[in-house]
């Protein structure tokens, strides 16, 4: 329980207690993160059904997003224009590195933020109403089960930081609780459900290997890039899963 409370406390702004820093149950903590992504799914499933009898579709698709933002408290966007100024600057990897650890966001940041934003609004609003709820679910629990993929395959880039407790502790058994978590809620959306699990594992393993290269290791900061891009490539296979002829058996 009180690696879940952690993951909960790190992942998103639901603190239940505030608990003492333990940096062996907070490395650990990562096997929860799929369960705090279910959690967060539930609650966007809720303030779906919710906002859908008063708004149209374009504005419930912009609070749903507005929503998973203040319930992440932007931890893994902040991440992600991090990395995106890092990698795309085109420095030597100590740069790099510098450039992500500096507080100020820079304009491949700003970019890619509002790009990735973008997307995600317009592949909301697109979306089959029938589908919503289950991809809903789904997006936050496979993107964070991606990150503890990353977490506990690929080096760790920085001598410290609060991500090297993560890497340090996340093992073989936290990475298999993880993956009994991420692939059950999947399972319980059939085909399609297995289908997208089986492709952001592939797809965290690239991002990770490619941040790996231009970094020599992940950060934090790459952990919430990871999360964003696979949480806007789910809402864009979505839309070839639905093309398949047998759909009712994959959903």
């Amino acid at each position: 329980m009180k690696k879940f409370i952690l993951a909960l406390q790190l992942l998103t702004r639901l603190h239940i207690f505030n608990l003492p820093f333990d940096e062996v149950t907070y490395g650990k903590s990562s096997m929860y993160f799929p369960l705090v992504g279910f959690l967060l799914g539930v609650i966007l499933v809720f303030l779906y059904l919710g906002l859908n009898y008063v708004f149209p579709v374009l504005v419930v698709a912009a609070l749903l997003i507005t929503g998973l933002i203040f319930l992440s408290g932007g931890l893994h966007l902040d991440g992600f224009m991090d990395t995106m100024d890092g990698v795309l600057s085109g420095r030597p990897p100590e740069r790099k590195l510098e450039i992500m650890r500096d507080s100020r966001v820079g304009a491949f940041g700003v970019v890619g933020l509002v790009i990735l934003l973008l997307l995600k609004f317009a592949l909301l609003s697109c979306l089959p109403a029938q589908v919503i709820p289950r991809v809903l679910i789904l997006m936050p629990v496979l993107s964070r089960w991606g990150m503890v993929y990353a977490i506990a395959r690929f080096p760790y880039a920085r001598p410290q930081g609060i991500g090297i407790y993560l890497a340090k502790y996340t093992k073989s058994r936290e990475l298999a609780v993880a993956a009994l978590l991420g692939c059950g809620v999947a399972a319980l959306n059939g085909g399609a459900g297995l289908i997208l699990f089986i492709w952001l594992t592939f797809l965290a393993h690239f991002l990770a290997l490619l941040f790996t290269r231009q970094l020599g290791g992940l950060t934090g900061d790459t952990y919430g890039a990871i999360n964003e891009l696979l949480e806007v490539i789910l809402l864009l296979t979505i839309f070839p899963l639905l093309k398949l002829p047998f759909l009712n058996f994959w959903w």
